[in-house]
């Protein structure tokens, strides 16, 4: 009876600690999107910042309440686009300096002129300031809008302009020099801290389907060792399937494990990773595949691409597409040994994009472009489709080139792919049955390109 409830409690904790695995990679799927980012950031950064300033204000009198509207909203602006025109530390502080300083010149100059004796603010030290703040703000490029802000606030501080202006300059500083910490030690290295690629996906699997090394089956080894030695903790691990079980006798290798562990030790050499072979006896299933990654800790998973009879997808590559591991399904045009030039054709800046864009940065290294496009349908979606392809490169080091084609993408990458040498695709595992059914997946529709092609499947996290 007790054994029964301690196993019962055991499984129940098991299926929590799954839950509680899944909702947390849901929250970092979700968060590794860069407008969910910054969304975040907004929420949690403005009202910190609003509230140390209001701290300071509350602790001397330094610092007016009235500097917080043009505060708050500069700030907001700061953190909500980090890459705009205005979110430059010199932008936010001397904008907001600059109008401050506008109005109150513009306050000295009335009362000197005796233009304006009426009660109340004066409307032509609020006209005065307000053409100043242009003037000068575009003259030294400093438009901004909460520049307009703080040169209106100022009138009526009434005694108390000098000290208004040093509380801009202070809280402004103070802002501009935490988001020039979160942009540059956060945002701009995002990609190192929440995508999973960048530093993992290094230890790699390639399952062969008989083995030939100047054929496909060698082609897709060395593209693996390509991706895995980008890494320093990179390895492969090439994995055959024979029928012969002498093959696998730990004494006497037979000839298709000695040729296999030649080859892996000419990659090692090559490449300057470690290689391993494991042969098994019996037939090449997915199931075998995925044991053997989980047993040598693989984190990514590089087979040939294959289809049935009929079309569509191998019941091999099928089953790798569903777990929780990342695979790549690659389909040779020619014997490369080398990926100079690689292309991304993207929908959107998700994980799957991402990776693709890792892996191809890793194909290619560091002195090559890496070249992402999107394709759209009409010329009123691209502005939206240049910031998308922006967002998604951004969070990458490296060299990059861009394109945004108002073109079916079937066409346009038949049209290209003389000029790659690999192009990577999603799989479109992430879209629902019915997605794929109204719109089926680019590389379904890509069967006659002259060029290498990577299948990228995000693992299903279980």
């Amino acid at each position: 009876m007790l054994e029964s409830v301690l196993a019962r409690l055991r499984a129940t904790r098991r299926r929590l600690r799954r839950l509680e695995r899944r909702e947390f990679d849901a929250f970092v799927r979700w968060i590794e999107r860069t407008g969910n980012l910054i969304h975040l950031s907004v929420l949690l950064f403005v009202p910190l910042l609003i509230a140390a300033v209001t701290w300071l204000a509350n602790a001397t009198a330094a610092v007016s309440f009235l500097l917080f509207p043009p505060l708050a909203s500069g700030t907001y602006t700061l953190f909500a686009d980090p890459e705009g025109r205005y979110s430059t530390p010199t932008k936010f502080v001397g904008g907001m300096t600059a109008g401050a300083l506008c109005g109150w010149l513009s306050i000295a100059l009335v009362d000197a002129a005796g233009v304006d004796g009426a009660a109340g603010v004066s409307a032509a030290g609020a006209a005065l300031g307000i053409f100043l703040t242009g003037a000068v703000t575009w003259a030294l490029d400093l438009e901004e809008p909460t520049a307009f802000s703080t040169a209106l606030l100022v009138l009526v501080t009434g005694n108390a302009q000098v000290v208004y202006v040093l509380g801009i300059v202070v809280s402004s500083s103070f802002v501009a020099a935490v988001f020039v910490v979160w942009r540059g030690r956060f945002y701009e290295r995002r990609a190192q801290y929440l995508y999973r690629t960048t530093d993992g996906d290094d230890r790699v699997l390639v399952p062969l389907d008989g083995w030939d090394e100047d054929g496909d089956a060698g082609t897709v080894a060395r593209f693996a060792a390509e991706l895995a030695s980008a890494h320093d903790a990179g390895k492969i691990v090439l994995l055959d399937a024979v029928d012969d079980a002498a093959d696998i006798a730990e004494d006497e290798p037979g000839p298709a494990a000695r040729r296999l562990e030649s080859f892996a030790a000419d990659l090692s050499s090559e490449y300057g990773i470690p290689c391993e072979v494991v042969v098994a006896a019996g037939d090449r299933t997915s199931s075998l595949a995925l044991r053997t990654a989980r047993e040598h800790n693989c984190d990514l998973i590089v087979t040939p691409y294959a289809e049935r009879e009929g079309g569509g997808l191998s019941p091999f590559i099928v089953g790798l597409f569903d777990s929780e591991i990342d695979v790549i399904a690659f389909r040779s045009a020619g014997n490369r040994q080398r990926w100079q030039h690689a292309l991304v054709p993207v929908r959107g800046a998700g994980d799957t994009a991402r990776a693709m864009v890792d892996f191809a940065k890793r194909i290619t290294g560091s002195w090559t472009p890496t070249s992402v496009c999107t394709c759209i349908d009409r010329e009123s979606e691209r502005r939206s489709a240049e910031t998308t392809v922006a967002d998604l490169v951004d969070a990458f080091d490296g060299r990059f080139e861009t394109h945004v084609v108002t073109e079916p993408v079937e066409s346009y990458l038949e049209r290209v792919s003389p000029q790659y040498d690999v192009i990577f695709v999603g799989s479109s595992t992430d879209r629902s049955a019915a997605s794929r059914f109204v719109s089926p997946p680019t590389f379904e529709r890509l069967s006659d390109l002259e060029t290498d092609v990577a299948i990228v499947h995000r693992g299903r996290h279980q």
